[in-house]
């Protein structure tokens, strides 16, 4: 089953449960994913739906920490909440093993240059998107370089 009817099917159990919640973080997900593929006239592959994933659990992080900066812990968990939601879409979370060997490999082939790191993050990324956190991923990479 791909993941676009996945989440279509989990739309559908979540307004029979009434799980108003759920139910809201799957509509704005759908609705992301429906909006690019109008924009883009394509039909959206498992792949960028969870790039589309990402980039939304990385707006509620960054919209996390600005709530609780601003002391407003009411808001801070609904997005907490939306997170928990969309997490359930993304596939398995790659290990700091599985990482280091992904950037080992990558090294191996471009070499430990400060002029190669373009080169070596476009090899890491497909490898790790949506599966790690690419910003720390790259900061890893840098202190290697270092």
């Amino acid at each position: 089953m791909s993941l676009k009817q996945r989440i279509t099917d989990d739309m559908k159990t979540a307004m029979r449960e009434k799980d108003t919640a759920r139910l809201g973080t799957i509509r704005l997900l759908l609705a992301a994913m429906k909006q690019r593929e109008v924009d883009e006239r394509i039909e959206l592959s498992d792949e960028q739906i969870v790039a589309i994933i990402d980039k939304m659990q990385k707006q509620r992080r960054d919209s996390i920490g600005q709530y609780e900066a601003a002391n407003r812990q009411d808001l801070a968990d609904i997005e907490k909440a939306e997170m928990r939601v969309l997490e359930g879409y993304m596939p398995q979370q790659a290990d700091e093993t599985e990482i280091n060997a992904i950037i080992d490999a990558a090294f191996a082939a471009h070499g430990a240059t400060v002029s190669a790191m373009g080169k070596i993050m476009a090899e890491i990324k497909p490898k790790l998107a949506g599966r790690a956190d690419l910003a720390k991923v790259s900061a890893l990479v840098k202190a290697r370089i270092q």
